[in-house]
């Protein structure tokens, strides 16, 4: 007996097209994942994009000289009598 909805199909027709069921959801299911994937890769970038755009736009004047006295070696060889 078949149901009034075209998405129900009787247990003759299940397992004749099993077999291409399984591979059609394995499809989709890989494509969905895929999809979820590019949308976590696309987030991050633009994420990160923001947050040094952001970061730039925060500094003062005086962070360009917080670093200036590091790593010299200047320091090293002219200090003594």
């Amino acid at each position: 007996m078949r149901c009034r909805f075209s998405c129900c199909k009787t247990k003759d027709e299940m397992t004749t097209s099993q077999g291409s069921s399984e591979d059609s959801r394995t499809l989709k299911t890989i494509g969905w994942l895929s999809v979820g994937v590019g949308a976590v890769a696309l987030g991050v970038f633009i994420g990160r994009e923001l947050r040094n755009r952001y970061k730039f736009n925060r500094r003062t004047p005086y962070d360009f000289y917080a670093h200036s006295g590091d790593g010299s070696k200047g320091l090293d060889y002219g200090v003594g009598i």
